[in-house]
């Protein structure tokens, strides 16, 4: 794999895990200053890549975040449950992304029929799993392709909207309070998730340890850019209350006093670009760290053996579940799961980078900054969803409990088998 295909592997992950399906729930917390809560969650983001992209150019591996728990924490509860926990997130995002790709390509061209919506869904899950059976090297082609024509869709859609942009929509008496904006940015963080794919392409990079940290960066500096101007360009053109109320589409919105019905078809059509390398990405991603964990133990042994379609069955196993997720749950009652999962994965991360920062040669001042600002915004998300959304509260800990479950049972099992073959 090139710097640019691990680079736009992170792009594309990011962008269709976020910008589409984020704008909505975020302008109904942040308002008009969603750019700001999206240029806070990338500062968070980009000082958890910088301790990923470290880890990354020390210990380069396809087991990606896997290979640094293990190296951070040893075997133990702490890197077996985290690894549940990335399992979880990968699953979850995969499956939300792939009903957008539905949605999307049913409202284009089946007049929001729930039955195409359903197979385009399932089409777009079992499509990226055929590429990632096929190995690194399509993986690369098709996620360059895509992410190159993806860019050039958002640069129109931002010179459109930029150009016709309503100062007064955006002006700082249009803002909530700084603790509605930085609660936001656990949910803008969401749409940055993706970067920490790119720590999977460590087994598939030439000289990882110069190209790891490129990659990382490179995807980092573009995203951020995107989605601070795509949030000027929407909220400076719609109210807020437009952009809430309109969701996915809001971007097809926003696009269409200038561009007409071929604006709103154009951003149509880069959602479902985006949506499905999101999907590759994050498919690509669960592959590599479900092998890793087979092979160190953590988790069964059979994600790692190779299934007949071609590909481990980790990745089998992921689709399978990806697929029921997308087709049997409503996604929309545990969007912020991923997001809050993630943070707490990252946090879990970057204290690892910190206990290895002699072996990476890591500055321990920025890794301190990033764990701090890392659970400040987890702390106060999980604040304001305990008083506002109880529920959603109840699923964070029911999820991370269903994680402790997950690592006891398997351990007990692995513990058994290796008594029986001593006393055998």
């Amino acid at each position: 794999m090139t710097v640019r295909g691990a680079a736009f592997l992170g792009v594309g992950s990011m962008v269709g895990a976020g910008i589409f399906a984020l704008l909505g729930e975020a302008g109904a917390v942040a308002g008009s200053a969603v750019w700001l809560s999206f240029a806070v969650a990338g500062v968070v983001a980009t000082l958890q890549g910088y301790a990923v992209a470290k880890l990354g150019a020390r210990y380069p591996s396809s087991g990606g975040i896997v290979t640094f728990l293990l190296r951070g924490y040893g075997r133990g509860h702490v890197t077996a449950v985290t690894s549940w926990l990335l399992y979880f997130a990968a699953i979850i995002v995969t499956a939300m992304v792939a009903v957008s790709f539905g949605s999307y390509g049913s409202a284009l061209f089946f007049d929001d029929s729930v039955a195409w919506a359903r197979i385009l869904t399932s089409a777009v899950i079992l499509l990226v799993g055929a590429v990632n059976i096929a190995g690194a090297k399509l993986i690369d082609r098709v996620q360059s392709l895509i992410v190159v024509v993806l860019l050039a869709v958002f640069a129109v859609f931002i010179v459109v909207t930029l150009a016709q942009l309503d100062p007064s929509l955006l002006a700082r008496s249009t803002h909530p309070p700084a603790t509605d904006i930085i609660s936001s940015v656990a949910l803008t963080f969401f749409a940055y998730l993706g970067f920490t794919v790119i720590s999977f392409t460590g087994g598939d990079l030439p000289n990882p340890q110069r190209n790891l940290p490129r990659a990382m960066y490179l995807a980092l500096g573009i995203t951020s850019a995107l989605y601070i101007l795509i949030a000027l360009g929407v909220f400076g053109s719609l109210t807020v209350q437009e952009v809430v109320d309109n969701g996915d589409t809001a971007l097809a919105l926003a696009a269409k006093p200038t561009l007409g019905e071929a604006g709103f078809a154009m951003m149509a059509v880069a959602a479902l670009l985006a949506t499905s390398s999101s999907a590759n990405a994050n498919i690509y991603a669960a592959a590599g760290s479900t092998a890793k964990l087979a092979e160190s133990g953590i988790f069964p042994p059979l994600f790692g053996r190779l299934a007949r379609v071609g590909g481990t069955w980790g990745l089998v196993i992921s689709v399978v579940l990806i697929l029921l997720l997308a087709n049997l749950v409503d996604l929309t009652a545990i969007a912020s799961l991923g997001s809050v999962v993630a943070l707490a994965i990252f946090l879990v991360t970057s204290v690892a980078a910190y206990r290895l920062r002699s072996e990476t040669g890591s500055s321990a001042s920025v890794l301190l900054v990033g764990i701090v600002l890392t659970f400040a915004v987890l702390a106060v998300f999980a604040v304001q969803t305990l008083r506002t959304e109880p529920e959603t509260f109840g699923a964070m800990i029911g999820i991370v409990v269903l994680a402790v479950v997950m690592d006891l049972l398997w351990s007990r099992r692995r513990h058994r088998a290796a008594e029986g073959e001593v006393r055998g």
